[in-house]
């Protein structure tokens, strides 16, 4: 009695010589690899985000580890100096980071019910790049704050 084997089985061969190959094509760069913002990059996000006012600098703090050992969960705290009044208040915050995949990290939106223009979350940095938090506040008036973080291990597949 011979065994035959199913024609749609996949073998542990199968498998290795397909991962070579993968690995193979990676390092010759036939694969795409991970598309980065850049400076241009964040800089059209934020003018889009600043509608076409002035930035100015000041009243954003932006609390952020001057080193990140881990990419992965980098802490982040925003607080934007604001009587949060109804008729002074910040609208929203946009975050930027100017070495992930995407420039745009996140947005916070406010109303004078806030009572405070604070908010704190953990991002993810690829590497050692600027993060930029963009402030729109309610009399239209924009400001921007950068902040350099040194990455020793990526997050963001890096």
């Amino acid at each position: 009695m011979t065994r035959m084997d199913s024609p749609s089985k996949v073998t542990r061969r199968h498998v290795l010589v397909l991962t070579g190959a993968a690995a193979a094509a990676a390092g010759a760069g036939l694969l795409p690899g991970i598309a980065l913002a850049d400076k241009a990059a964040v800089d059209a996000a934020i003018k889009k985000a600043a509608g076409g006012a002035t930035l100015q600098s000041g009243r954003i703090t932006l609390e952020l580890p001057q080193i990140a050992e881990n990419g992965n969960t980098v802490p982040i705290g925003i607080e934007v100096d604001s009587p949060m009044t109804a008729s002074d208040y910040v609208k929203s915050v946009h975050v930027f980071a100017d070495g992930n995949p995407n420039a745009e990290v996140a947005s916070v939106h406010f109303t004078p019910a806030n009572g405070v223009a604070k908010a704190s979350m953990r991002m993810r940095l690829m590497k050692t790049q600027n993060v930029v938090a963009v402030a729109q506040m309610s009399d239209g008036s924009v400001y921007r704050e950068t902040v350099e973080v040194k990455v020793t291990i990526g997050g963001c597949g890096g």
